[in-house]
């Protein structure tokens, strides 16, 4: 009988004491054996205004530390059906983004080797672009969910190709994405021109605005974008600044109007029964946020995450 790692409960130790992993559990140098892993990024060399998230992965996992292993809302109960582990940080070259952008996608290859799930813990949302090519390597392209405040399609930034604004441009050159199946949700604030947002609709993605979500449920959208994407591979990449700042300040590029919290948490759940094959949370910057309220969002995110992967039963 399988017997599955669980996070150490706070009746065997305070929960300001113990374990500094992902929800207290235990770690592990590599993926093997393991169905799901939590892995962080520690990178902000691809910013492009505030720095500060090379320390969201320690600040997520700090607060962590209070997540309890049942979902009381959907009954998820994924530490009785999946072998999952803190891996530890991917050890980036924090002086060379190119050289960077190539160890991740080296080590997410030998994540995937062990058919693993990986529940990636950011650092700014360069790191989705390597991730994705290890990605779609393994499944072929791959269906997106992208939350965020923006589009992050710019070709360059100050010249370059790879930064933070240009990660989806960057997979859709290489073409790791299937283009009918890519939904941008959130997207809001000031731009250049309208093709800030059109150029991905040009391409065949659905742009879903933050104006279209105020007030009102998202149930009924991420239902349709289930039944669209329906047994595609997709992967779930959740930008921490599509909620708006009275919910997340701690971030580099904060815009004003955005999502809320439950919002995010229908938007999460409603994942469940698709073939998710990777999700990160991105964009936590400490330094903008002393009360830790930002990272502990980005640490209930990527528990909701682990709850809607296929084989957790709800």
């Amino acid at each position: 009988m399988t017997t599955f790692n669980q996070p150490l409960g706070g009746n065997e130790m305070p929960r300001f004491g113990g374990p500094a992993t992902m929800m207290r559990l235990p770690t592990q140098a590599t993926a093997e054996g393991l169905d799901a892993c939590f892995v962080g990024i520690p990178l902000d060399v691809g910013t492009s205004n505030r720095p500060g998230t090379r320390l969201g992965p320690r600040q997520i996992r700090q607060e962590s530390c209070m997540l309890r292993p049942y979902n009381m809302a959907t009954g998820a109960a994924p530490f009785e059906h999946l072998q999952v582990a803190d891996i530890g940080d991917v050890a980036i070259n924090t002086f060379d983004l190119k050289k960077t952008v190539d160890i991740i996608t080296e080590a997410y290859h030998k994540i995937l080797a062990h058919n693993c799930i990986p529940l990636t813990l950011g650092g700014d949302h360069t790191l989705t672009y390597p991730i994705l090519r290890a990605i779609a390597k393994k499944h072929g392209p791959v269906a997106l969910i992208h939350v965020d405040a923006h589009a992050d399609i710019n070709d360059e930034m100050f010249g370059e190709k790879i930064a933070h604004g240009t990660p989806f441009r960057r997979a859709f050159d290489d073409g790791l994405l299937n283009n009918d199946k890519v939904f941008q949700i959130g997207l809001r604030g000031t731009g250049y021109s309208p093709e800030d947002f059109n150029w991905a609709r040009s391409q065949g993605w659905t742009v879903i605005q933050a104006e279209e979500c105020w007030g009102k449920s998202l149930k009924p959208m991420i239902d349709d974008i289930r039944a669209k994407i329906g047994d595609t591979p997709v992967y779930l990449t959740y930008d921490i600044d599509s909620l708006d700042p009275a919910f997340a300040p701690g971030t580099g590029t904060v815009e004003i109007g955005g999502l809320t919290t439950w919002q995010a948490l229908e938007i999460i759940r409603g994942c469940a029964g698709l073939n998710l094959v990777g999700c990160d949370l991105v964009e936590v910057s400490p330094p903008f946020d002393p009360s830790g309220n930002t990272a502990l969002i980005g640490a209930n995110l990527l528990y909701e995450m682990l709850c809607v992967l296929p084989g957790v039963k709800r």
